[in-house]
């Protein structure tokens, strides 16, 4: 590549930038910060509709270039690294586990609890050795914690080595923000408050050949007092059917067995339609048609869970009858404090419709302790419900505060040990009921989708049932990718053992 081909292309080293600042006429200085006061309006512009496609000036930007990405957080954050690694390789470059072989390392994060983003500055800590070691490397983050100020301003003030941070509306700029860095000696900075257009004919870069995520819609808007995705993510959004619908059957050719359907609120998809009524009932009834094993769906909302949906869920076939359905808390007192705008009542009511239409549904949650001015009755309510429900799993978390909500404003008045205690009680009926609900399984013989060896043992395969049962068992490598009958010889806690019956099933 000769000097010209290479300043086109963008590939301009450390020692270049300053005598390169010409060639930035190209691009406009990138530096937009992220405002969480912006990000809470709810406008009511159209979204617009658009095709990727990556700018004939940036083709062949990563020849010779390696990338890494590391993730945090929810399935949301999984399927935007997809993308984003799908972009680099459109780009030229090519995909390393390690991070001393990367020219581009992106860390993409997670905003939703305190823990999260200490573990993302702990390892931004660890990257500013190897970013001195190599300054021709890019150091980016990127996700939801971007989507904050008060994240930029501590980037900007204890680490300035980071060369990129952008947002979660702007993954489809990847092409032009990575150029800049390669020409600019300051950090690009591109954090869109607002939400963006819908971006369809992403590339993907999915990993592994057997499940695959969808997203059928982005962002939220319900504001739970606690919550800080709606600012991150922004206002919900649907993709289009006949969009959808085509990846699906193309995921199936490919020989996929099981999709899940994603969306911060995957139960609001379709409300922002305003040419016709269609929700997820309506694009789950025709998915079932598809010739696919598979199909699960989350993160629900308990508000936007409609009796539609829950009709042509009891359909079956390949819609699966276990759902995640976060309920926060057992209170009536602490949900109005949450804002999730229903009552423990109204939720009982939907489970027993899921369980009325679906006998054998499976049922998990999520659930949060030491809300601010959460009383010890209160919790006590959690406890009873999740008794009455006898959910098979649960997500549990001590209350963490999210600068800008606001729950952060409300003191946060249950001291720490109280909280310890009342996650301990809970934890402990949670392993309670779901060794009792596994135990159940004993001598059942269950389909396992095959996903690959066991992490502890490799001459043990692992994979899920239709219910998300962790399964491991003895069988032949040829299984992986497969559906298999497995009779389960002993339930633990959280996982069942058995033994491979017969052949896979055959799904293709």
């Amino acid at each position: 590549m000769n000097e010209e081909q290479r300043k086109a292309s963008g590939q301009v080293s450390s020692s270049d930038k300053k005598s390169e600042k010409d060639y930035s006429k190209y691009f406009e200085a990138v530096y937009i910060p992220p405002s969480l006061k912006d990000a809470k309006k709810r406008g009511k512009e159209e979204v617009e509709y658009n095709q990727f496609q990556i700018d004939e000036q940036f083709q062949g930007l990563g020849n010779g270039r390696k990338f890494y990405i590391r993730t945090y957080g929810c399935q949301m954050n999984e399927h935007d690294t997809e993308v984003m690694a799908g972009i680099f390789m459109a780009l030229g470059y090519e995909p390393t586990n390690s991070t001393e072989d990367a020219n581009v390392i992106l860390l993409n994060t997670c905003a939703i609890r305190e823990n999260a983003e200490n573990k993302v500055f702990g390892e931004l800590g660890h990257l500013k050795a190897l970013k001195r070691e190599k300054p021709d490397l890019i150091l980016g983050v990127c996700g939801c914690m971007s989507q904050e100020e008060s994240v930029v301003n501590r980037i900007l003030k204890k680490h300035p080595f980071v060369d990129l941070i952008f947002g979660t509306h702007n993954i489809h700029r990847l092409p032009e923000l990575l150029s800049e860095c390669y020409l600019s000696k300051e950090m690009v900075i591109e954090v869109w408050s607002k939400e963006g257009d819908v971006i369809e004919n992403l590339p993907r870069a999915r990993q592994g050949k057997i499940k695959g995520w969808v997203n059928i819609m982005y962002g939220c808007d319900k504001f739970c007092t606690y919550c800080i995705v709606p600012y991150t993510r922004g206002k919900e959004r649907s993709r289009r059917p006949d969009e959808i619908i085509p990846e699906v059957r193309r995921l199936a050719a490919e020989g996929y067995k099981e999709i899940t359907l994603l969306g911060q609120n995957v139960n609001a998809y379709g409300k922002d339609f305003e040419d016709m009524e269609y929700g997820l009932g309506h694009l789950m009834d025709e998915l079932r048609k598809i010739d696919i094993p598979r199909i699960r769906f989350t993160t629900s909302h308990p508000r936007d869970f409609d009796d539609h949906l829950i009709e042509v869920l009891a359909k079956g076939g390949n819609l699966l009858d276990h759902i995640h359905l976060p309920v926060q808390s057992g209170s009536s007192s602490v949900l109005k404090l949450m804002a999730r705008k229903y009552d423990r009542e109204r939720y009982l009511d939907l489970v027993r419709k899921i369980k009325e239409a679906m006998p054998n549904a499976s049922l998990t949650t999520d659930i949060i302790v030491g809300f601010p001015n959460e009383t010890d009755e209160q919790f006590e309510e959690t406890l009873s419900l999740y008794r009455e429900v006898e959910f098979d799993a649960a997500y549990t978390f001590i209350y963490s505060p999210r600068e800008g909500t606001p729950a952060a404003k409300m003191k946060d008045n249950v001291p720490m040990r109280v909280k310890k205690e009342r996650l301990q009680r809970l934890n402990a009926l949670v392993n309670e009921i779901s060794a009792k609900k596994m135990k159940e399984y004993e001598g059942q013989t269950v389909e396992v989708l095959v996903e690959g060896e066991s992490k502890n043992n490799p001459e043990i395969l692992a994979g899920y049932t239709s219910k998300s049962k962790l399964v491991n068992f003895k069988a032949p490598k040829e299984a992986i990718g497969n559906i298999v009958k497995v009779k389960i010889t002993q339930a633990k806690t959280w996982s069942l053992d058995g033994e491979m019956v017969g052949e896979a099933i055959e799904v293709n």
